[in-house]
């Protein structure tokens, strides 16, 4: 990536991304107060056994005291404080294998990860379709080790009486992901490195995000050209425009007109796509607020897999390359 393109990545980051992706998380912590149905609450769980995890080895996040915990709320699990990044595999059975591969990424505002709804959920669905899928944990800002105080820190950063940060500067805004962009750029070497093994074509690599990780999914693609994803999906995450690079991926997008944190911001990537004339789709649904994922909802926006899955066939994805 030249130095501008690098500059102007990074001025995006800073004046629309890093704030709202803390702040959905926040609004969600806010929600849950006691006054809300008991599955609300964020209820500290033992880490569950994660025997498939692979250890991506990018090192351990720096300057990290807190250790990685998780707690469980809306009937799915979160995990926070990760100092070691991992990528954990959802094999397609043999016989349905298309040699498509995707690297799945939870969000959780860098704070903490979604990953069942987000993470885990999506990729036994992508593994249904024959498409490997890979869970990437990836490394995480701290946050206070209890419960108690978690929340109150994040109630904190959401009051509307909170002073608004500085917006940082282009160098700070690019370093501020260096971390989870490298936790990134480790998965999809990995992924091309046992390609044989797993039955994967180096070369359909592709990676979806939501919220957080729709950002994270969107700053690997245009920051660190040896990633190169075939493909790639933004699930709710911010629509701030972008330098497109001439060889960008196919983009699928969903959000919805509801989303009370990226909705209302036009939809400035999208055009960016277009402009640099690559494909694009883009699935705006009347409802469904934020975070929705593979939660079952009354909204059209439940349909966003199938859509996704759709998308996928269209671009060859969902058969083996004859």
């Amino acid at each position: 990536m030249t130095t501008t393109r690098k500059t102007r990545w990074a001025r995006t980051i800073g004046r629309a991304y890093l704030r709202p992706a803390a702040v959905a998380l926040a609004a969600a912590c806010l929600l849950a107060a006691p006054a809300q149905a008991q599955e609300d609450r964020m209820t500290p769980i033992p880490i569950p056994a994660q025997p498939d995890a692979i250890p991506l080895k990018t090192g351990p996040l720096p300057g990290a005291k807190a250790k990685e915990s998780w707690h469980s709320q809306y009937n799915s699990v979160f995990a926070r404080n990760v100092t070691e990044a991992t990528l954990t595999p959802f094999l397609p059975d043999p016989a349905k294998a298309t040699g498509a591969a995707v690297i799945v990424t939870p969000g959780g505002g860098f704070r903490t990860l979604s990953m069942e709804n987000e993470g885990w959920d999506v990729a036994r669905a992508l593994a249904a379709q024959g498409v490997a899928a890979f869970v990437l944990k990836y490394r995480l800002n701290q946050t206070p080790a209890d419960m108690p105080a978690f929340e109150r820190s994040m109630a904190e950063m959401f009051s509307a009486t909170a002073a608004r940060p500085p917006r940082p500067n282009p160098g700070d805004a690019m370093a501020a992901l260096a971390p989870q962009i490298a936790d990134a750029r480790a998965a999809f070497a990995l992924i091309r490195q046992r390609a044989p093994e797993w039955r994967i074509d180096r070369d359909r690599v592709g990676m979806v995000g939501f919220s957080a990780g729709a950002m994270l999914t969107l700053a690997t693609t245009l920051s660190a050209q040896d990633t190169k994803p075939a493909f790639i999906g933004l699930i709710y995450g911010p629509l701030s425009e972008v330098t497109v690079p001439a060889d960008a991926p196919p983009m699928f997008v969903a959000l919805a007109a509801d989303d009370p944190f990226f909705a209302n911001s036009g939809f400035g990537l999208i055009e960016s796509w277009k402009a640099a004339k690559r494909p694009v789709e883009f699935h705006l649904y009347e409802q469904g607020g934020h975070g929705f994922g593979m939660y079952q909802k009354s909204t059209t926006s439940t349909g966003w897999f199938s859509a996704f899955s759709s998308w996928l066939g269209m671009h060859g994805m969902l058969k083996p390359r004859g």
